[in-house]
């Protein structure tokens, strides 16, 4: 059985690959919804169906015994939902994680001065999802949300060289609160882990999801061993999309590292 892993769109290939990189044995399935990207937008009701929609592939299609929604809006929106509805009545031997809580509990335990930044999509932020979970962990933490729904948009068009201005724009509010700790609250975002640095100075410590992801999954399937003896061992690596545009390989190279074969899914 293998290790799922769904995004809204590309982005959730860059933790993909940090995680193939660290833990290579495993087999992993890709499957990145872009013919709806993004889903920062959406209603809540709207990021569960779509997010039950790719869940019952990965576990009906694919076989897989673990997902990880590498996908922020939908761990913000939809995880709780699943784990609590749907996989007690579909598949309750299997498992859905989300990539919130382990970046939360990163930042807290990292943080010197108890303020915390959040750049995220629109969705994300309105849910207070970041906010409510490091609160959980340290109630006196102040926490500063800004969404940043342009920035989805220009690593799915491989446009970061349009960036500059809007991460200025963005930044304004946050770089007056002397924040020492940024969450990148969407897995697209560690692509402007560079700029974002330049900006704020050395001096922020900078939550990147790609960084977290891997020893988490190592740590979770450690202490789950009745978990991890069911997970295949080949090395194989699978990669689907809902939507493929002549600009799509250009983008998964991008945001990978190298060339990937994607190959078209529907989800109904």
């Amino acid at each position: 059985m293998k290790i799922g892993l769904f995004d809204s769109g590309l982005g959730g290939l860059i933790v993909t690959h940090s995680l193939i990189q660290a833990m290579p044995e495993y087999d992993y399935v890709y499957l990145g919804d872009t013919a709806r990207v993004p889903y920062g937008n959406r209603s809540q009701e709207i990021i569960y169906q779509f997010t039950r929609d790719a869940v019952d592939y990965l576990f009906s299609k694919e076989d897989c015994q673990l997902i990880i929604l590498a996908c922020n809006t939908a761990s913000a929106e939809a995880l709780r939902r699943i784990q609590q509805e749907y996989l007690p009545e579909r598949y309750p031997e299997r498992r859905v994680l989300g990539v919130l809580i382990p970046a939360a509990e990163a930042t807290a335990a990292s943080t010197q001065n108890g303020k915390v930044g959040v750049i995220a999509t629109q969705g994300t932020v309105d849910s207070q999802a970041y906010t409510r979970e490091l609160h959980k962990l340290n109630p006196k933490l102040k926490v500063y949300q800004q969404a940043t729904p342009l920035l989805v948009p220009l690593v799915e068009n491989n446009a970061l060289g349009y960036a500059g201005p809007m991460l200025d724009d963005y930044l304004r509010s946050l770089q007056g609160q002397a924040i020492d700790t940024l969450i990148l609250g969407c897995t697209h975002y560690p692509l402007y882990k560079q700029q974002l640095q330049q900006r704020l100075g050395k001096a922020v410590q900078i939550i990147s999801q790609d960084d977290i992801i891997p020893p988490k999954l190592a740590d979770y399937l450690q202490r789950h061993p009745e978990i991890d003896r069911l997970l295949s061992r080949q090395g194989q690596y699978t990669f689907y999309a809902t939507d493929i545009t002549p600009g799509t390989a250009a983008v998964a190279r991008h945001l990978f590292g190298a060339a990937i074969p994607i190959q078209k899914i529907t989800l109904t």
